[in-house]
């Protein structure tokens, strides 16, 4: 005969916090009274239907500032003396004509934030919330500690390992992470390759919500110290169905469409992503020194046709790699691939390129390669020089 009951287990199965039976002798009554107090007090928070609190942050350091506004560095306090870690975009109201635009533009741009915050696809910001303060619209995201792409290729930025890695090491990065091109450094093929698909799958995730970037450009691509890619900076996102009052992107990687009128799409991303993987390839930075409009726009309409010029002699021999990005950055959205999936699973797309250098035995472990790069520049900074 069995020495449990049914309801003995269903209690032996409750979580509890246990301690020693120290007698009669040891028992407190006031405890008891502030532990009963403490009880209450909970039964009643998990009763509630709402709650409020006061949160404080400390701004600690400005981590960038442009023309929609500053984001800093804060520390959020919490209990027990610890604290968290996350940016805070404040946008500036003073670019908009009136303060019932700046609303109408803030509200619309808090609809795209809280959407995007509910997708949690690893290579999209994570968005915590969207607060107005005295009339100011502030973003709270996560804080990405890495190096966005500008940064990461930026001229002496691999010359800074130079002297701190040994010889063997210096020639393995040069062979498989990066090498210099002149005014600033190219990625390898398998770097570029790892970091574009990262994108596909964060900016395919946004379009299935009907959210468009319309911003990208190398600076909005970060690498974090474990290795992999975020999409950040969404100010110049919308919906589809909603675009903004004022567009705001950058000439240099916006597609011709966009130059010539029309609202940004899911192809518009695609073709800004592939002027920026064209440039980590390189190792140029697109049209330089171009400021006319016009001119723009023709550069832009031959470039698909020049990308095995653009390419080093040893990038260009891959006509996959060519012929994908070529397409993706296609003057007439058309002839680009079909959506941000289909350059990642066409058969010149994304994911077969990476079958082609596991063949060839040129892959590699993009997330690692990167993650130890990053750790090496860091102790670069004020390690030793290596024997």
């Amino acid at each position: 005969m069995s020495e449990f009951r049914a309801d003995d287990t269903e209690d032996m199965d409750i979580t509890r916090v246990f301690e020693p039976d120290d007698g009669e002798n040891g028992r407190d009554r006031d405890r008891e009274r502030k532990s009963h107090r403490l009880n209450s007090c909970f039964e009643d928070l998990i009763g509630r239907k709402n709650i409020s609190w006061e949160q404080v942050y400390n701004l600690k350091e400005i981590l960038g500032s442009g023309g929609q506004g500053t984001v800093f560095l804060a520390e959020r306090l919490g209990a027990f003396g610890v604290s968290f870690h996350l940016a805070l975009k404040f946008y500036r109201p003073n670019d908009y004509r009136d303060i019932e635009i700046y609303r109408s533009e803030m509200a619309r741009l808090a609809a795209v934030e809280m959407e995007v915050s509910q997708i949690q696809q690893d290579n999209i910001l994570d968005i915590y919330n969207v607060v107005e303060h005295e009339g100011i619209l502030v973003l709270a995201t996560e804080w990405v500690d890495g190096m966005d792409l500008r940064q990461l290729v930026a001229p002496g930025v691999l010359q800074s390992l130079k002297g701190k890695v040994n010889l063997d090491r210096w020639e393995y990065i040069n062979d498989v992470v990066m090498t210099n091109a002149g005014f600033q450094t190219r990625l390898m093929p398998s770097m570029v390759l790892g970091i574009l698909r990262e994108c596909l799958a964060g900016l395919s995730a946004l379009h299935r919500r009907e959210v468009i970037h319309a911003d990208m450009k190398p600076s909005n691509v970060m690498v974090k110290q474990t290795g992999n890619c975020k999409i950040i900076d969404l100010g110049s996102s919308f919906f589809t169905h909603t675009p903004p009052r004022r567009p705001t992107w950058t000439w240099r990687y916006a597609p011709v469409e966009v130059l010539q009128g029309e609202t940004h799409s899911p192809l518009s991303d695609m073709a800004s992503l592939g002027y920026v993987m064209l440039e980590l390839l390189s190792g140029k930075i697109p049209f330089v020194g171009v400021t006319d409009k016009d001119e723009l726009i023709q550069l832009k309409q031959e470039m698909w046709e020049r990308v095995d010029e653009i390419l080093p002699a040893d990038v260009a021999r891959n006509s996959t790699l060519v012929e994908m990005i070529s397409r993706m950055i296609a003057p007439d959205p058309a002839d680009r691939f079909n959506s941000l999936e289909d350059a990642e699973l066409a058969d010149n797309g994304a994911a077969a390129l990476q079958r082609q250098l596991v063949k060839v035995d040129m892959d590699t472990v993009v997330a690692n390669e990167m993650r130890v790069f990053l750790q090496e520049l860091q102790k670069a900074k004020n390690g030793p020089e290596a024997a």
